[in-house]
């Protein structure tokens, strides 16, 4: 009987202790005794904010890129289907404010008038010859559309460097409130043990949560933009062709 007892006792105490390691129970103990719990708190807090950050960026990016990916072969094939470089000028200037490759392709065509009516009215022509000028113009423009693409990714690599870290410093002082709450009742018993540490540790697995797909939105993000830029660069070394030259190299 003695035995039964004492396994029952166990097996209780077992029980108590994993309830005890839950989050819930973390954020009940959070709740109850705010004022032990100001660390944990804040990295909490951060950990909470740095996911909507970088779930945010990650949204707002996937949706940019989707669309940029649509509309890329549609303009750039509008382009140079129109057999009128004014009506494909035209064209461009409908495009929606957003859409890089039609920005790129108006810069181009005002570098390359405006050098056409300086002509022999100021020393521009003379300083600099239509490709120069709008290669000029085309190498600002793929500056300034690529560095668009850009947005949110310096949040996306932060997060994905230091939630990990976050949430290591929220386990650690965890780990160090609860030795020194075990220290001060004198108990370390399965019980009195598993809960804090298994509180702490939970910390460390948020951070990773929230860094994991910070780390994949990064690295995919970082590879379309790439490839994107390939495509600005593809775009801008015809259109210098087309408007130094007249005509389309192929």
């Amino acid at each position: 009987m003695l035995q039964e007892t004492t396994a029952a006792a166990g097996g209780t105490n077992a029980a108590q202790a994993l309830n005890n390691m839950g989050f819930e129970h973390l954020i009940q103990e959070m709740t109850s005794t705010p004022g032990g719990y100001v660390v944990s708190w804040v990295v909490l807090i951060t950990l909470v904010v740095m996911s909507a950050l970088s779930w945010y960026w990650t949204v707002i990016n996937f949706i940019r890129n989707m669309r940029l990916k649509s509309h890329a072969d549609r303009v750039t094939a509008t382009f140079w289907d129109t057999s009128n470089a004014q009506d494909a000028i035209r064209l461009m200037e409908e495009q929606p404010r957003n859409e890089p490759f039609s920005k790129i392709a108006l810069d181009a065509a005002q570098a390359a008038a405006h050098h056409q009516r300086s002509e022999g009215a100021s020393g521009l022509a003379e300083s600099l010859n239509r490709s120069e000028f709008v290669d000029r113009a085309l190498r600002q423009a793929v500056t300034r559309e690529s560095s668009k693409l850009q947005a949110g990714m310096t949040v996306l690599a932060t997060v994905g460097a230091t939630a990990p870290f976050v949430g290591l410093l929220g386990t650690v002082w965890g780990i160090y409130g609860a030795l020194i709450r075990i220290g001060q009742s004198g108990e370390a018993s399965i019980g009195a043990v598993a809960g804090p540490v298994g509180e702490a540790l939970i910390m460390t697995a948020l951070g990773l949560f929230v860094a994991i797909p910070a780390v994949l939105a990064y690295n995919f993000f970082n590879r379309t933009n790439s490839a994107t830029n390939a495509r600005f660069d593809t775009f801008a070394h015809d259109l210098h062709d087309f408007f130094a030259t007249g005509s389309r190299v192929r």
